[in-house]
């Protein structure tokens, strides 16, 4: 599959290369005439920087362009070092979502290094390989983890977020993640709802405590979703390194400001996600009562940000973009001018956008500042923004590790969207590995109904006779009214590259267990379902493509095309409380005869 990817990554590059080039090894760059806002602390200076491997190697005032280096005028334009956003969701349903055009949002935007908190561990090594193919900032993926029950687990199974509650189920759960290497960990540590909706199961500072220790001991640095003052000093003495949203619920008392500065940690409040009215948008209806309290929470978000800041917390940035509306890169300068209305200066808005967040990720020796030895990731802007914060818009020029990424006068051209689509394997999965992996080398996952009170499901493998295996599927359907469950089988590892079935009929299985059942497929386009009813027995289904039906809300639907399938698998729909199960072998596809 490695040797696939590859090529498949290779096509990429080839497609990429007429508009994008990596930097030659000892390449020279300077870049001229500028002033520079370092982030260091000091007054902007007026000199040029110079650049050779991705790295700065001068400086100042009376750096001298080199014979043969590449020279970038900067014709008295403020060079700054990148921008952070350490709070971000590259999903499906953001904007914009498909990876290279949200890669190019936050170029555009001079963000050069962000995290992002949405896909599964499994996802991280295919989404390395591509983000290392096209122009991109740093991408940092983060794995996650919530309490059963808790924000986070009411949305996806455990191998998108371990769901734990004991110090010793903290430690395995992280221990689990090692081998996909995630660059942080995101905890949802608290259930508060911000009033809106019933609160959900928080992590106890016992188990966050014994969490952040067993990350820290294998140098993973955590960030928590924490929205309540009390349980921000919960995370300040569990060792968290960063608070990832805004204290909302009341203003901070002073032994818990205490507390948080005594930790250590930083604090990216997420301005961007909770601004009751943002730009261009309606005059806010204060008849309303919800938009009162979303409002007053604002205030409070406000006025604990600025407690903290002048206690001497360390304050970077984080938007949440791609969740609630928020468009990937735009709201990270929203969240640099959101922070100068809130009261900080637009220099310390700018560190905080730039080295405090670098040392928050504990990549600052790397990063952050423009000083000699740091990482070429930097920004060309027209104007002051260290004077006028409206100025961090007027993005010209963006480097990084000493490559031109983003030129306003040159906009690079649309990247396909999407990775090249492999031709699919006919067995998805006999279940005869004994490592839980299918025959094509990825890992089931549950399909599950959203929300607190979910249906709990679980599967294993058993022998159906001698020498031959079966997956055994039991759930618990949950009290509410249309619970669900199921299991899904991803077409790739992190259902990142899409998988060809045009060479098939459709879909075959063997099925065991008397009900209905459906048989569900998820493509680029949505998800497509057909029903079948099984028995007592053992029962092969040979279900053609053409009885799949689209089920989402597109109108028209979109046409089936069989070149985009990222899943497929087979769901139980019962009653309230009911326990179900099915037995399944021989997934896969099917020709004609």
């Amino acid at each position: 599959m490695l040797r696939l990817v590859s090529v498949l990554l290779l096509a990429i590059v080839c497609l990429f290369g007429q508009q994008f080039a990596f930097a030659r090894p000892g390449q020279v760059t300077v870049i001229t005439n500028v002033e520079v806002f370092d982030s260091t602390g000091a007054a902007s200076w007026q000199g040029s920087v110079l650049i050779r491997d991705g790295r700065i190697i001068e400086a100042g005032p009376k750096v001298k362009a080199p014979r043969g280096a590449k020279v970038i005028k900067g014709n008295g334009r403020a060079l700054l070092p990148g921008f952070y956003d350490v709070h971000t969701h590259w999903g499906p349903r953001a904007t914009p979502s498909a990876l290279p055009d949200v890669a190019a949002n936050y170029l555009a935007s001079g963000v050069t290094t962000v995290l992002d908190f949405h896909q599964p561990p499994e996802a991280f090594q295919p989404r390395r390989e591509w983000l290392g193919q096209i122009p991109s900032p740093h991408v940092n993926l983060v794995a996650r983890m919530s309490t059963p029950g808790g924000h986070g687990a009411d949305w996806s199974d455990e191998t998108t977020t371990k769901w734990v509650s004991t110090e010793e189920s903290a430690q395995r759960a992280v221990q689990e993640l090692l081998p996909y290497k995630p660059d942080y960990i995101k905890v949802f540590s608290d259930g508060w709802r911000y009033g809106a909706s019933p609160e959900e199961t928080s992590m106890n500072e016992e188990t966050l405590t014994a969490l952040v220790e067993e990350a820290h001991a294998n140098d993973i640095r955590i960030l928590t979703h924490t929205v309540t003052s009390a349980r921000g000093a919960l995370a300040a003495r569990a060792g968290v390194d960063i608070i990832a949203h805004s204290l909302q619920d009341r203003a901070l008392r002073e032994d818990e400001v205490a507390d948080i500065l005594a930790s250590g940690m930083s604090y990216a409040p997420t301005l961007a996600i909770y601004e009751p009215r943002r730009p261009g948008a309606p005059e806010l209806d204060m008849e309303s009562a919800s938009v009162r309290m979303r409002v007053w929470k604002y205030g409070i978000a406000e006025e604990n940000l600025r407690t903290l800041f002048e206690a001497g917390v360390p304050v970077a940035l984080g938007t949440d973009a791609g969740i609630g509306g928020l468009v990937h890169g735009d709201a990270s300068l929203r969240e640099i001018e959101l922070f100068v209305e809130a009261g900080l200066s637009p220099a310390d808005a700018l560190i905080a956008a730039t080295v405090n967040s670098a040392r928050a990720l504990g990549l600052s020796e790397d990063r952050g500042t423009i000083e000699v030895g740091k990482r070429a990731d930097i920004v060309l802007i027209e104007g002051k923004p260290w004077e006028n914060i409206g100025d961090v818009r007027n993005i010209s020029l963006v480097l990084v590790d000493g490559v031109t990424v983003f030129d306003a006068a040159n906009p690079p051209k649309p990247l396909p969207s999407i990775l090249p689509a492999r031709p699919a394997a006919s067995l998805i999965d006999d279940f005869e590995r004994a490592d839980g992996r299918t025959a094509i080398d990825t890992l089931p996952v549950t399909d599950l109904d959203f929300g607190m009170e979910r249906s709990v499901i679980t599967f294993t493998r058993r022998p159906r006779q001698a020498g031959d295996h079966v997956l055994s599927v039991t759930a618990r359907m949950a009290r509410k009214e249309k619970p669900m469950a199921g299991v899904l089988f991803p077409l790739s590892r992190g259902s990142v590259i899409p998988a060809d079935v045009t060479a098939y009929e459709g879909v075959s299985t063997d099925l065991f267990g008397a009900g209905d059942y459906t048989l569900r497929i998820l493509s680029l386009k949505g998800m497509w379902e057909a029903k079948v009813s099984a028995g007592d027995g053992w029962i092969s289904f040979k279900i053609p493509f053409t009885d799949f039906a689209f089920t989402g809300n597109a109108d028209p639907a979109p046409a089936w095309t069989g070149d985009d399938l990222l899943q497929i698998g087979v769901l139980i729909n019962r009653e309230a409380g009911e326990t179900a199960w099915f037995e399944i072998d021989n997934i896969g596809f099917y020709a004609a005869e």
